[in-house]
């Protein structure tokens, strides 16, 4: 029985270049809800993934904090891109998030990291940001999902 591939040895893509033109005509263009929100993927590439998302009034709650849910989605969308530059098209099927601290701030900014890529599951790992122009960068969730690959290419 031979190892599974690894995101590093099998780039999905040929250029991060390529990987970003995909993940903005694909996973945002065509997703209503990331294109309302304006999510921007920054990097795509060989398990990583790195997106940032302006922040709006209509993104809060009660307290004026980024939303839990829109945090989430970010972690979300952090882990199933940094999967998808590694296993092709993919969906979540779970995810675990803390929330550690109330995000606040000009933007969000998600890091998602392969863990390890199967060839029915692959485990990512996902650090949500708060930044502003006037303040240091404070972690604000970490998350964990186990992202499954549908078989098909995405390209």
């Amino acid at each position: 029985m031979g190892s599974a591939p690894t995101a590093k040895s099998h780039p999905r893509f040929e250029s991060p270049e390529q990987s970003i033109a995909y993940m903005k005509r694909v996973a945002v263009a065509k997703s209503g809800f990331s294109r309302w929100l304006g999510v921007e993927p920054v990097k795509v590439w060989q398990g990583e993934s790195e997106l940032t998302l302006a922040m709006r009034d209509d993104l809060t709650q009660h307290h004026g904090f980024a939303h839990g849910a829109i945090v989430g989605l970010m972690a979300d969308n952090a882990c199933a891109w940094a999967a998808a530059s590694a296993a092709g098209d993919v969906v979540t099927g779970s995810y675990t998030i803390n929330f550690l601290a109330p995000a606040v701030g000009d933007r969000l900014r998600a890091k998602g990291t392969v863990m390890k890529a199967g060839r029915k599951q692959v485990i990512v790992r996902a650090d949500v940001w708060s930044e502003g122009d006037d303040a240091e960068p404070k972690l604000v969730a970490v998350a964990q999902a186990t992202v499954i690959p549908t078989g098909s290419p995405g390209q």
